[in-house]
């Protein structure tokens, strides 16, 4: 059984269909990446999952449990089992970098503040980030900004992390480090679906790569296939103009 199971989720934004019919499964320890032309859906599918964006149809189950977007109960659940890191990093800005990672942790999972706060410390080591532990966000750069949201997402001990172009507000000279956190994390085991226009680091990290376009599903299969030998035509063309560029 995968941990994430998709079936047939739409997901309108007005008359606009921007989800048709998406199906998608993630194993256990797999790490997805989401890849197609702007405007395809990829993001729209990652807030649809977290139910930021409730679907029109569909089905969704982690673990075997079913997902039930109308009931504020079944949305807690999900959101205790899944967590999402953005493109702008949102962090409080009244807040150190411990209170931002345990603020979610200590007040809506009810947790121990020893306990969680062990656990802050820890993933801020992980990230890199160990040296802020006291730094105000006004004080970091993007990218150690974008570290620590990473940071907050997985205080939650999220079952799959969820990451919407996380490198996209960032500058150039930044991205590097939040990739590297990245890299790090994908050889600890954790699920993560991943969005991102970094064809190189999707390549390197992704077990498996699914090109969305139009709201659907173009094509999922392993990295060497879906970059080197696509087998549908509108996959073909986004990665020939990759390659060009």
């Amino acid at each position: 059984m995968p941990l994430l199971d998709v079936r047939n989720l739409s997901c309108s934004y007005g008359r606009d269909q921007v989800l048709k019919d998406v199906s998608l499964s993630a194993d256990r320890g797999e790490v997805i990446g989401l890849v197609g032309p702007s405007g395809s859906g990829k993001s729209t599918f990652l807030r649809a999952l977290i139910g930021l964006t409730r679907p029109d149809g569909g089905a969704v189950t982690v673990d075997g449990d079913s997902v039930d977007y109308g009931s504020r109960k079944s949305l807690r659940e999900l959101r205790s089992r899944l967590a999402i890191v953005f493109q702008q990093y949102n962090l409080f800005q009244n807040m150190t970098v411990l209170g931002n990672v345990t603020v979610a942790p200590i007040k809506i999972q009810k947790r121990p503040r020893k306990e969680v706060e062990a656990l802050a410390s820890d993933l801020l080591t992980r990230v890199g980030m160990e040296e802020k532990l006291n730094a105000y966000p006004e004080d970091l750069s993007g990218g150690q900004q974008q570290r620590v949201a990473i940071a907050r997402a997985l205080a939650l001990e999220p079952e799959i992390l969820l990451l919407d172009e996380v490198t996209s507000a960032l500058d150039p000279e930044r991205v590097g480090e939040v990739l590297d956190t990245i890299r790090r994390l994908t050889g600890e085991g954790i699920t993560m679906l991943l969005v991102s226009h970094e064809m190189a680091f999707v390549r390197e990290v992704a077990t498996r790569v699914v090109m969305m376009d139009g709201g659907y599903v173009v094509e999922s299969g392993p990295p060497t296939q879906v970059f080197d030998a696509p087998q549908e035509q509108r996959t073909r063309d986004f990665m020939s103009k990759i390659i060009k560029h």
